[in-house]
């Protein structure tokens, strides 16, 4: 880990320390603790998923793989980490804290976490963040467990990125972008869903329980499928399109990252690509302070019915599209959301002062409302499908007679189109890291 990366943490510790002095000083708590969390086994089984911290102790500590620690910050102190290292010899235990970023934090290593749950029994003017089975004895009378109005100016505080958070977003892209060339080779090699699953977790150098979410690794018709959760690994008898939405991990903190291949002798459907690329970029650069995502998800929908009305598809206009909702078949998800330690990150729906802003109900999978700000990290991830149950709904519509069905047909088997960067809302121009990232690497 370079030097600067460090200072670039400590500096991270210390706004943040300041911030929430004042906001627990403001709502008249003097402590706040956050566990990292526990694993939880399935129903009735011993066996669990893979451990990730909890997301507002990963916001703090560059280690997310560490359970039962727990974070104390006192107003007017040094927060403190109290780091769980059992004495363990059925699971390794995690490493200790390293140097870089361990002077940042005063650390008290314990083996179980009955030890620091001792410590807090009698703590006064307590909030404490975690899941209450996993708290025990610092759950008390004086203790308030995950208090709304505390949660809401936390997340409010991660909406706006340090410097230290921008450049582990921007390091966790260089390794999603590294991993997605890796990937389109294995297209190009014949490879299946599997195996170019495995191809990426390699050139990533990460298991999938790193990666911040299920990598959606669709060949041909299943990158229809908005979330596909399955990886074949049958070969298919001819992969005419791949899309691939996967991401990396750096700190605790999530690349989310989506491109969509086809093969040179697939030249509609490639200028299709090529088109929502464009239009991709093109959005990316009008994420400007004081631009409302709503709208610039509207321009989205706008770019997408124009690609749509170029390449003959649908026989109407941009505007009208968008005013009838036949975009929308073409287009059913949102545009963006935040991302940082969690890959949906918090506070999506509201304003910074706290008032909640419901997506438009033309638009209900929108998970971005609100005006975009100095520091924030949006995904911009605009598309086109062609996903049958929607067409079949269009077709029965009044503007059925609109649509080229023919020409349809012919690309239901290339699934769908999206493009998605991870973009930095700054005080100038946007920073696009994952376009930064894809140029690193040619």
């Amino acid at each position: 880990m370079p030097t600067h990366n460090a200072l670039l943490y400590a500096r991270h510790v210390e706004k943040r320390s300041n911030q929430t002095d004042e906001i627990l000083s403001e709502l008249g708590y003097d402590t706040l603790l956050i566990h990292s969390g526990a694993p939880e086994p399935y129903l009735f089984d011993d066996q669990h998923p893979p451990f990730r911290a909890n997301a507002p102790f990963s916001a703090w500590v560059p280690q997310p793989w560490v359970p039962d620690c727990l974070l104390e910050i006192r107003v007017g102190r040094k927060p403190r980490l109290w780091f769980c290292q059992p004495e363990d010899f059925w699971h390794l235990p995690p490493d200790p804290p390293a140097e870089w970023w361990a002077g940042a934090l005063e650390i008290e290593t314990v083996t179980t976490p009955q030890q620091w749950r001792e410590r807090f029994e009698k703590s006064r003017s307590t909030a404490v963040i975690g899941r209450q089975r996993d708290l025990g004895e610092v759950l008390h009378d004086r203790a308030d467990l995950n208090p709304t109005r505390l949660l809401a100016r936390l997340d409010e505080l991660r909406t706006c990125k340090t410097a230290w958070e921008r450049e582990c977003i921007a390091q966790a892209n260089r390794v999603a972008a590294r991993a997605h060339i890796a990937a389109g080779a294995a297209l190009e090699s014949g490879a299946s869903e599997l195996e170019i699953h495995l191809a990426y977790l390699e050139a990533a150098g990460q298991d999938q329980s790193e990666l911040p979410y299920n990598s959606i690794v669709a060949l041909n018709e299943h990158a229809a499928i908005l979330h596909y959760q399955v990886r074949s690994a049958r070969r298919p008898d001819r992969a005419k399109a791949f899309l691939i939405d996967a991401g990396a991990d750096h700190c605790g903190y999530a690349a989310d990252v989506t491109r969509t291949w086809t093969l040179p002798e697939y030249s509609n459907f490639d200028h299709l690509i090529k088109a929502v690329d464009q239009a991709q970029v093109n959005l990316c650069n009008k994420a400007i302070p004081g631009t409302s995502f709503v709208d610039l998800h509207r321009q989205a929908h706008r770019a997408m019915a124009g690609i749509l009305q170029q390449a003959g598809l649908v026989n109407m206009s941009p505007d009208e599209m968008l005013a009838t909702g036949v975009s929308s078949y073409f287009l059913p998800h949102g545009l963006g959301h935040f991302i940082g330690v969690q890959v949906h990150d918090v506070a999506g729906q509201v304003s910074p002062s706290g008032q909640a802003l419901p997506p438009p109900d033309e638009f209900p999978a929108l998970r971005l409302t609100r005006e975009l700000q100095p520091g924030n990290v949006v995904t911009i991830e605009p598309g086109i499908y062609f996903i049958p149950m929607l067409l079949d709904k269009l077709r029965a519509s009044e503007f059925g007679e609109k649509v080229d069905w023919k020409t349809i047909e012919e690309l239901l088997p290339f699934g769908g189109i999206r493009i998605e960067d991870n973009v930095l809302v700054s005080e100038t121009e946007p920073v696009n890291f994952t376009r930064q990232a894809f140029a690193e690497l040619t």
